[in-house]
Formats: structure tokens, sequence, C-alpha cells
């Protein structure tokens, strides 16, 4: 602890980044390789693409809709999509006239991201993550989204071994759609709850 009153100044970013990279070198990571690879991973495979495509399945299909609703992993593998291993469950929560469900992560920002996309930079902001969970209908109203009164809100948070994802209520006047059709509705947002369609 510093008791002469001076404060010491961090090293510029540059400089601590290296320090770091320095360190895994020598523990014998390649971290080169693991940068090529999260990036191809976050930018060409963890895509809200493969969330919507799930839900739009179950919209035209009953029977997937009910194994993606009880076993989410089971729903998610059957389509070829994959999960980290500490990832032990999906639960996707299904919204309709009378409940709204909405996600959070209020220790950090975990989401399905293999599923839904890396979190958006709001999600991860300490003020969405504390304040959904007390005041969400305020909060889905500042970001646009004005449920009726009678609408019941759930939040669910995100555990160490648990990942959400909403399926949105499927919009009006889309019967004889085709899958892909669906699939290009289907936002982000709505994924995460603080959305409809």
């Amino acid at each position: 602890m510093n008791t002469s009153g001076s404060t010491k100044s961090l090293a510029p970013i540059r400089s601590r980044v290296d320090a770091v990279q320095t360190v895994l070198e020598r523990n014998g990571l390649d971290t080169d390789s693991f940068i090529d690879t999260f990036n191809d991973l976050a930018v060409e495979q963890w895509l809200p693409r493969n969330g919507a495509r799930l839900i739009a399945r179950a919209w035209v299909n009953e029977e997937f809709k009910e194994l993606l609703l009880q076993d989410g992993i089971a729903a998610a593998k059957s389509m070829g999509f994959n999960f980290p291993a500490h990832h032990r469950y999906f639960v996707v929560l299904e919204n309709s006239e009378k409940v709204h469900n909405v996600i959070c992560c209020t220790l950090c920002s975990c989401t399905a991201f293999s599923i839904i996309g890396l979190p958006p930079d709001w999600y991860k902001d300490l003020e969405y993550r504390a304040r959904v969970v007390r005041e969400s209908r305020t909060v889905l109203q500042e970001m646009g989204l004005d449920l009726p009164k009678e609408t019941e809100i759930k939040v669910w948070d995100t555990t160490t071994d648990t990942r959400y994802m909403v399926m949105p209520q499927r919009p009006p006047n889309t019967m004889g759609w085709s899958e892909e059709k669906l699939s290009n509705l289907v936002t982000k947002e709505a994924m995460i709850g603080v959305a409809v369609l």
C-alpha cells in the first residue's frame, strides 16, 4: 500500500498486454493461434443467426419446439450447434401474451454466445445488469419496449452453468412462411428479451 500520498501510474495498455502475452507464452500457450481461432469463432460461427434458426424451426415444427423447450442443448445439437463444456444447460424461455421473459447476467455478461452471439455492450453495462432485475419494466421502456401493464415480466439471471435464450412470439401474418424467411425476423435483442418482433 502506498502511504506517501502519491499515486503510482499504470503502465500503458500496450505494455500491459505485452506483459500478459509474455507470461502466457512462457507457459506454453500460443497466443497468436488462440486470437485467430477466437476471432474466427466470434465472427464466423457464434452468430445470432444460430438462435434465429432454432426459433424459426420451433415456430413451424411443434415436435422440435417441445424438444427445444425441454432440452435446449439436445435441440441445438440436433441442428449442428455446439456449446462450450461449461454451458451445461441451455434453457429456452417462451414468451406469450401473458408473460414476457428477459435475460441478464448480474455478475458479468454471460450469454449463450455460441447461439445468440457475443453480448452487446449495453448487456455488459453494470447499469443494465443491476437495474433490469429490480425495475425491469422501466428498463425495457427506456430501451423502447413498452409492454402492457397486465403482462408479467420474468427476469432470468445466468448462472455458472446455465445459459438462457428467449423465444419471442411469432409475429402475426407469418403463416406459411419458410423457416429461412422466419429466421430473418429474429433479432439478438428479441432473444435477450428487450425487444419484440
